[in-house]
């Protein structure tokens, strides 16, 4: 597989969302893209936790009852396309992230 994420700070922590959704979850590509996001936003010492709508109220309920912080970001987090390489149909799957300009096409 072959796959970017932008988003500068947010890149390392946007790889491993994408491949934790693939390898721990079992998402196939689109799906671990479109997958909501969450990030800590310790760059102005205030420790607040940006979260993408679409997690649902337990998740949201537990990470504030240990401390977090939460708030919506005005903008999406980051963005990602990828080629998955499926060798046992042999062909190449892509997909691209609906938060940003792109798409999957194959010729």
């Amino acid at each position: 597989m072959t796959f970017g994420v932008m988003g500068g700070q947010y890149q390392a922590c946007g790889h491993m969302h994408l491949l934790s959704n693939l390898l721990d979850y079992g998402m196939d590509l689109q799906e671990a893209i479109d997958f909501p996001r969450i990030f800590p936003d310790f760059e102005n010492g205030d420790q607040r936790v940006q979260i993408e709508p679409g997690f649902n109220d337990q998740t949201l309920t537990s990470l504030k009852d240990m401390g977090h912080k939460l708030y919506t970001p005005e903008a999406p987090i980051g963005g990602a396309q990828a080629i998955w390489i499926d060798w046992e149909n042999n062909v190449l799957r892509g997909a691209s992230d609906p938060r940003k300009d792109g798409m999957a096409s194959g010729y």
